[in-house]
């Protein structure tokens, strides 16, 4: 009786220590699916982290490349460009084009044909976004990634550009209050001048610089994973070629007017020369002849 119930306190006792060593291993590595999910909320939230940024006293400016693919170019370009005009952005380039690999006419009868065409479509585009929306806009594009080549986010820090231009900007008004206390001559029309150009330009750069800040720049990189095929209904052009080559007794009408028309070039051509070829006929009487009286000749000698 002490012997089973030692036996059954022993087995109690390594039960218990099995289930705490379990529970701390859950506690202490996580449970796998819920890390799984984890690690998934955190890749997708690394997309609007890396573009949705922001530091205190910091303006960044902001442009991401995506190269990527996916189910049909067309239809992704489509969803593309109605989320930009929803989220208040625009398209400053899009070249759809279908790379054609291969194409085959297949006759079906006398008539008609089939082309059968193997293409791939690619899509190259670069838009604006506006900058707090540059985090959910490619999120909406991740959506229809099937394989993503590349994906590069650039946060360019511009703090310094800003503070420069605004010191740019105090300079040269303060040297246009300089200028305007100088006499009117000649150098103080120069001196105005180039501090206008200076200003205009010092204007258009800060208005870039803005434009940059308010707009980040996406370049898109569209493409399919294999190859599609297009089959289109078209005219047999082999057999309406042979149809139309030979036409006998038109062809044979024709031959006999050209042959008469070449008749009447050949005879007018014969009296356009016929000076020559009365001086090759005499030519060749008195050759004849003198051959003639040659054989004579020597017939009478021999005799």
């Amino acid at each position: 009786m002490n012997s089973n119930l030692k036996t059954a306190a022993l087995f109690f006792a390594v039960t218990i220590s099995v289930i705490a060593c379990k529970k701390s291993e859950s506690s202490e590595y996580g449970n796998p699916e819920i890390s799984d999910s984890s690690s998934v909320a955190i890749s997708s939230d690394s997309i609007s982290m890396a573009a949705t940024q922001e530091v205190e006293g910091k303006k960044f400016i902001k442009t991401a490349q995506v190269s990527m693919e996916v189910k049909d170019v067309y239809q992704t370009t489509i969803g593309v460009e109605k989320q930009l005009k929803e989220m208040g952005g625009f398209v400053t380039k899009s070249e759809l084009h279908s790379n054609i690999i291969s194409e085959e006419n297949f006759p079906i009868n006398d008539n008609e044909a089939k082309l059968v065409r193997e293409f791939g479509q690619v899509n190259d585009m670069e838009v604006r976004i506006p900058t707090v929306k540059l985090g959910e806009f490619l999120e909406f594009v991740n959506k229809s990634n099937l394989f993503l080549h590349t994906r590069n986010i650039t946060a360019e820090d511009v703090s310094a550009n800003i503070m420069m231009a605004n010191l740019e900007e105090k300079r040269m008004k303060k040297t246009e209050n300089n200028i305007q206390k100088i006499k009117s001559n000649a150098e103080k029309v120069n001196l105005a001048d180039n501090n206008l150009s200076e200003q205009n330009n010092q204007k258009l750069a800060t208005y870039n610089l803005s434009d940059n800040l308010k707009y980040s720049t996406v370049s898109l990189y569209l493409k399919e994973p294999s190859t599609r095929i297009s089959t289109i209904a078209i005219t047999n052009t082999k057999n309406f070629d042979n149809q139309y080559r030979y036409n006998f007794f038109y062809d044979v009408k024709n031959a006999i007017i050209k042959g008469f028309y070449l008749t009447q070039e050949i005879i007018v051509g014969l009296f356009t020369i016929w000076p020559l070829i009365l001086i090759i006929g005499i030519s060749f009487y008195f050759w004849k002849r003198r051959k003639t009286n040659s054989k004579e000749i020597k017939l009478e000698n021999q005799e």
